[in-house]
């Protein structure tokens, strides 16, 4: 028998002042997963249901306010109160905000004790006003009271904490962040990929990993490819898009694929370069494989509609900005430091928009988008829009019905 138990096509048209727009989608069962093959234009056609009106922004880089002077701004959350967190992780603490955006306290600083950061990852926070914030390079999650002082600490040994999502069970659902990139050792030399989803229970223990990485057959291009943003829904169902590939993906919060989907892209998704290793002496060399991005953001709204913030255009070379990590030792102390690099004055372009799903993974239009981002997050009925490189700034949005 056939894997392929169940083909759908299904066409729709519409018509438009621009002329006829076609939307197709293709679903089928493989393996006992639903997969949708979405076209470019989605359900709605050039008609977007949904749009999204600024509220405000928070952050400016030219300021001698130092608690909005943001530095790789990179999570935002939102307490039951409307009040706005910011993590400020290259600042090493956390800004709160009141709901109107003024600024109410600073939480933590650069260190190794207790309520202290270095470059921390993610921060969410509880019903109770905890406050959850992942801290890879000190290999800990803190847990804060709402007045920001430390309820506990879950120290990570075996695993390394990355971005954690809060689930209402009271698990913690933890995803890989920048540290992914860093190599350990013997990871080369693993005979299976690590899973790229992991529950933790309250105290930090294991209880489930799931989630497939693609086996490139290349350790930098493993590395490289397999980049993930992921996001929780209100029923605790998880959303994984990959960075780098044609994939968005929802598993149930049991751990089983519920489905994949793609979409219809203007650019490939095939490596352009397997990137190179060399080891001299004692030190290494490495340059990264070059893999166009495809998504950079995943967050789902209180209807259970996934927003993806993607790419509809590659940047241009001049529109394009990194971040560097640096790391040295000196008398058994390890020191790390982060900057942006590339082009980071510009704030404008058309290369970015939303991509919106419903929660069978059918896509159902497009929202263009006129900034960089680098990441999205949903909060009640707020959308978060962080411009962790170029603006430091955290935008603020509605989303409006229309």
């Amino acid at each position: 028998m056939s894997k392929f138990t169940e083909y759908l096509t299904i066409t729709l048209a519409f018509v438009s002042a621009a002329g006829l727009l076609a939307f197709s989608q293709k679903v089928e069962q493989v393996e006992g997963v639903r997969v949708v093959h979405n076209g470019k234009m989605g359900v709605w056609g050039d008609q977007p249901k949904v749009g999204i009106e600024l509220v405000r922004t928070l952050g400016e880089l030219e300021t001698q306010d130092e608690n909005v002077a943001f530095n790789l701004p990179s999570d935002v959350a939102l307490d039951e109160d409307g009040n706005i967190y910011v993590l400020d992780s290259g600042n090493h603490r956390i800004q709160k905000f009141g709901p109107d955006g003024r600024y109410l306290a600073t939480l933590g600083r650069k260190g190794q004790g207790p309520g202290e950061f270095v470059y921390p990852e993610s921060i969410d926070i509880d019903d109770a006003g905890y406050i959850y914030v992942s801290d890879p390079r000190n290999q800990r999650i803190q847990v804060l009271t709402p007045e920001g002082k430390e309820a506990r600490t879950v120290k990570m040994i075996d695993e390394q904490p990355g971005i954690v999502r809060l689930a209402g069970s009271g698990r913690m659902v933890m995803s890989p962040g920048s540290m992914m990139m860093m190599f350990s050792a013997g990871e080369e030399d693993a005979k299976q990929l690590p899973k790229l989803i992991t529950i933790l229970d309250d105290q930090g223990a294991v209880q489930q990993k799931f989630g497939e990485q693609r086996d490139y057959k290349d350790f930098l291009l493993n590395k490289a490819g397999n980049g993930i943003q992921s996001t929780l829904d209100g029923q605790d169902n998880v959303y994984l898009a990959f960075s780098r590939q044609n994939r968005i993906e929802k598993f149930s919060p049991d751990g089983r694929l519920l489905w994949r989907a793609d979409r219809e892209l203007d650019y490939g998704t095939n490596p352009k370069d397997k990137g190179k290793m060399e080891r001299r002496g004692g030190g290494t060399s490495i340059r990264m494989p070059e893999l166009n991005t495809c998504s950079v953001g995943v967050a789902a709204d209180s209807q259970g509609r996934v927003w993806l913030a993607s790419l509809q255009r590659q940047l241009k070379e001049e529109e394009r900005a990194g971040m560097s990590i640096s790391m040295t030792m000196s008398g058994g102390e390890r020191s790390i430091s982060m900057k942006s690099e590339g082009n980071v004055e510009l704030r404008n372009t058309d290369a970015f928009r939303f991509e919106i799903y419903d929660p069978d993974g059918v896509l159902l239009g497009i929202v263009p988008l006129d900034r960089f981002v680098d990441d999205i997050r949903i909060e009640q009925d707020r959308l978060f829009l962080i411009d962790r490189m170029r603006g430091a700034q955290i935008l603020e949005y509605r989303i409006v019905e229309k």
